[in-house]
C-alpha cells in the first residue's frame, strides 16, 4: 500500500453508499477528511464514512460522520453495510455493531457473492403527534419520529418538482435546533410507501434506513398503514416491521475496494 494512502471499502444499501474505513487510518482531522474522500466530484464519493473501531461489547464500533464532516448517531443503511463488510472476514449468521444510538444486531438472511441481505433489530422508535411548522413556501405538517436520530414524516399526495429545496428549508427550520432528516412519503396503500429522503449533512439520498423505519412508523401511527410495511425509494425496497421494537430487512453490497492518496 502506498503509505500516503488509506485503505476503503465501498458499500451501498440501495444506494445509500457508505466508504467503510479502519479507524487505525484515522487522520488527525476527521471531519475534513471525511468531507473530502465524500466528495463526488474530487473524491471517492459517499453519503458519508462509517470509521470503524474496536468495541468490548460488540464485534465492531461504527463512528459515522456524514458527507459533509457532520457526525450522524446512526445509520440503520451504514449499519447493514458494515455488517456486509464483517461478513467476508469471519464466517458469520449476525454481526453487533455498536453505533452512537446503541448495539444494533444485523441478522445475515441470504447472501450471493458480494450482496447481503440482513434483519436489523432497530429498537423501539419514539414517536410524537402531528404539527405543523411555517415555511417560506406555506405551513406543512409532519410527524417527528426519533429512531436514535431525529426525523421529520411528511405526508404527501405526490413528490412535486424541486421537492429537494422545500425539504431542505425544513430541515433547517428553528424548530430543529440539531437539524432533522426529512422524508416525504406517499401511501400507495396500507402495506406499502414510497419514500424520499433529504438527510442531514448530506441533501438528498436514494435511501435511508432509518428513514425508512420513521416514515413506516409514522404511517402506522396515524393509521395509515399496518404492519409490516414495504418502503420503496429511488434505491430500491426494505422491509419494516413495528411490533414494539422495529426490524428493517434489506440489502447490502460491496461494491469495491481501494485505497485513497493524502
Amino acid at each position: 500500500m502506498n503509505e500516503a494512502a488509506i485503505p476503503f471499502v465501498k458499500a451501498s444499501a440501495c444506494g445509500n453508499d457508505f466508504l467503510i474505513i479502519d479507524g487505525m487510518h484515522a487522520p488527525p482531522d476527521l471531519p475534513g477528511f471525511t468531507k473530502r474522500i465524500c466528495d463526488r466530484h474530487n473524491g471517492v464519493g459517499a453519503d458519508g464514512v462509517e470509521w470503524l473501531f474496536p468495541a468490548q461489547d460488540a464485534d465492531i464500533r461504527a463512528h459515522l460522520l456524514n458527507a459533509d464532516g457532520s457526525e450522524a448517531e446512526i445509520s440503520g443503511n451504514g449499519t447493514r453495510c458494515v455488517a456486509a463488510y464483517l461478513c467476508p472476514q469471519t464466517p458469520r449468521s449476525n454481526a453487533n455493531v455498536r453505533t452512537g444510538a446503541g448495539i444494533k444486531t444485523c441478522s445475515l438472511t441470504s447472501h450471493a457473492e458480494t450482496s447481503f441481505v440482513f434483519e436489523i433489530a432497530m429498537g423501539e422508535p419514539q414517536v410524537g403527534d402531528e404539527f405543523p411548522i411555517k415555511l417560506a413556501f406555506g405551513e406543512v405538517r409532519g410527524i417527528p419520529v426519533s429512531m436514535g436520530n431525529p426525523h421529520f414524516v411528511v405526508f404527501v399526495d405526490d413528490f412535486a418538482l424541486g421537492w429537494q429545496g422545500d425539504a431542505a428549508e425544513i430541515g433547517k427550520h428553528h424548530d430543529f435546533k440539531y437539524g432533522i432528516n426529512v422524508e416525504l412519503v406517499r401511501v400507495r396503500d396500507k402495506e406499502n410507501l414510497d419514500v424520499r429522503f433529504y438527510e442531514r449533512g448530506v441533501g438528498e439520498t436514494q435511501s435511508s434506513g432509518t428513514g425508512s423505519c420513521a416514515s413506516a412508523v409514522a404511517a402506522i401511527h396515524s393509521g395509515r398503514c399496518q404492519s409490516p410495511v414495504r418502503v420503496s425509494t429511488p434505491g430500491g425496497s426494505q422491509t419494516v416491521e413495528w411490533t414494539g421494537a422495529i426490524t428493517l430487512t434489506g440489502p447490502a453490497t460491496i461494491v469495491c475496494t481501494g485505497e485513497y492518496f493524502i
